[in-house]
């Protein structure tokens, strides 16, 4: 389990100390919950969101236990080093609007067919209850032939979750290579 500190000072200085000793400075909120500032050792937190097998995934600070989402990031423009993370809580029984990835399988015939293929979007919003989280939605996009796309309404959704995208948007498609 990722573990973290509370951070006393929420002010610049108190900021960069923390950055200069390692730690990546992260905020922790959830509904109807009260705003936690934290800060988590860099390696350690990159190392734990790439090993876990769930989007959710267990952190602690001070004494809870909170189960938590990425929510957004930042990395420094010129050395892509992580600089801030926003994580929210996993509320059991409480909807709220997640960010989910979508991830593609097989290979498309558009492309041996001088086609390109271009995903559009990396992430779907949806709007469900922490238990009815899904981990990934998965595209196969082998049936695709040059000028075809994937749309929205196309993603299977599991039960209890809710696509906020509009449905004629296409996540992936195969184009005319130039």
């Amino acid at each position: 389990m990722l573990e973290g500190i509370v951070r006393e000072s929420i002010g610049r200085k108190a900021a960069k100390a923390l950055k200069r000793d390692g730690y990546l400075i992260a905020n922790i909120y959830g509904k109807g919950l009260e705003n936690i500032h934290a800060a988590f050792k860099t390696n350690e937190f990159i190392k734990a969101v790439r090993k876990k097998s769930t989007l959710a995934f267990d952190v602690k600070v001070g004494e809870q236990v909170l189960n938590v989402v990425v929510v957004d990031y930042q990395k420094d423009p010129v050395t892509s080093d992580l600089k801030h993370v926003d994580l929210k809580v996993a509320q059991r029984g409480v909807v709220s609007n997640y960010m989910i990835p979508v991830k593609i399988t097989g290979t498309a015939v558009g492309l041996k067919n001088k086609g390109v293929l271009i995903q559009s979007k990396r992430r779907l919003k949806i709007k469900c209850a922490a238990e009815n989280l899904p981990n990934f939605f998965e595209l196969d996009v082998s049936k695709l032939d040059v000028g075809d796309a994937l749309l929205v309404k196309d993603v299977a959704v599991p039960a209890g979750v809710k696509l906020i995208e509009a449905d004629r948007v296409a996540v992936v498609g195969v184009e005319k290579a130039r």
